[in-house]
């Protein structure tokens, strides 16, 4: 099965953290991040508008044609790109009661991030009902061809287990896991280049 993929723009903002969101609320980690049910996914929608905005900027945000999947990517090459603009005031607006745990998460993530240049898959998300349709498999192999053809190594953090053996399919290689303050693992993961 063929799956179109296409560039987003600025007018998808919204829907793509939206997207993201609605695919996240039942990670592990937002449990941690947004302990209120209730509240999960609206934090989560605000917090990552923020960084799809970025990405429409600074990076690249692709989706399936009916937007059911959708891939954030950073290239992380040369001078690394300004931090959002006004990014602690946005942050505490969106996520409130609990930013000083995003603001955590962002510093764990600091920490573990590789230096060498490549590109961040920063959020891969599929609407609950299409999981397992193969939409990010599609999204993925896209974006690697790019990598492949360029020489440009790939890297993500995995937040379950079931995302780390996924992305190892692809040719990623899990690091030593980090982990936020309840014991949650990410698995950092980084992709060679494939030469054809």
């Amino acid at each position: 099965m063929s799956v179109a993929i296409e560039r987003l723009g600025p007018e998808d903002t919204a829907l793509v953290a939206g997207r993201i969101a609605q695919a996240f609320t039942v990670l592990e980690v937002t449990r941690w991040l947004v302990p209120d049910a209730s509240k999960r996914e609206a934090v989560l929608a605000g917090n990552f508008e923020i960084l799809v905005e970025h990405a429409m900027r600074h990076g690249l945000v692709y989706a399936n044609a009916d937007r059911a999947a959708v891939a954030v990517w950073f290239p992380s090459v040369g001078d690394p790109a300004p931090p959002p603009a006004d990014y602690d005031a946005r942050l505490a607006a969106a996520c409130g009661a609990w930013t000083d745990r995003f603001q955590h998460l962002d510093e764990l993530f600091a920490a573990n991030h590789p230096h060498p240049d490549h590109h961040h898959l920063a959020f891969l998300a599929v609407q609950p009902d299409r999981q397992g349709q193969g939409l990010g498999t599609a999204l993925l192999e896209h974006h690697h061809a790019w990598l492949d053809a360029n020489g440009m190594p790939g890297y993500l953090e995995a937040s379950s287990p079931r995302s780390r053996d996924l992305y190892a399919q692809h040719g990623y290689r899990a690091g030593e896991p980090f982990r936020v303050p309840d014991g949650t693992p990410f698995w950092p993961m980084w992709r060679e280049p494939v030469s054809h």
